[in-house]
């Protein structure tokens, strides 16, 4: 994939179909340590750890639609071609949490891309499963928690445009904050 918020949207979709209720997405980028980091937890389904070892092998997936899987192992060939890690960790009946870490100076290491309307349009795809997102650097980090959304906004749905042009906003301006006030 171009960049590495498509691999976010993908697993995040993966976790939506394993019936989670909670989607947890981290992206941590340090300048000391040369890293970036996206991690994406649920509290779906789960898997075995023989169904973990499938959900890596391209040639395998559980859609009737393709008969290939890419989305999961280009994401974790993504990060081994930095010198990064990729691992999967789940457990049946608690969830599922994916993580790559990314060496950020490699040549070659994909762009993050525009994972603030990745986020924008995972909640307005799926407006009755709750997000977390957490983005982070050596310095500041901030949240945006759709739990903390629906206390305030009582009987207003997640997908009303007004709301989701809010979200869109907020991101962009805690990202800006994130990195100085700088325009990304």
């Amino acid at each position: 994939m171009r960049e590495l918020s498509l691999n976010v949207m993908d697993v995040a979709q993966n976790s939506v179909r394993a019936d989670a209720r909670l989607i947890t997405i981290t992206v941590t980028e340090s300048e000391r340590s040369d890293s970036l980091t996206i991690s994406i937890a649920d509290d779906g389904c789960g898997m075995t750890a023989e169904q973990v070892s499938q959900v890596i092998d391209p040639f395998f997936t559980t859609r009737t639609t393709r008969k290939v899987g890419l989305g999961v192992p280009l994401f974790k060939l993504s990060a081994e071609q930095t010198g990064g890690s990729f691992s999967i960790e789940s457990e049946p009946g608690k969830g599922t949490t994916t993580t790559a870490r990314y060496v950020k100076s490699h040549v070659d290491m994909t762009p993050l891309g525009d994972i603030n309307s990745t986020i924008t349009i995972l909640i307005r795809c799926n407006p009755d499963i709750d997000f977390v997102f957490i983005r982070s650097n050596d310095e500041h980090s901030f949240t945006l928690d759709t739990r903390e959304l629906r206390q305030v906004l009582e009987d207003v749905s997640l997908d009303n445009p007004d709301v989701l042009e809010w979200i869109g906003s907020y991101l962009e301006e805690q990202t800006q904050l994130l990195y100085g006030g700088a325009k990304l």
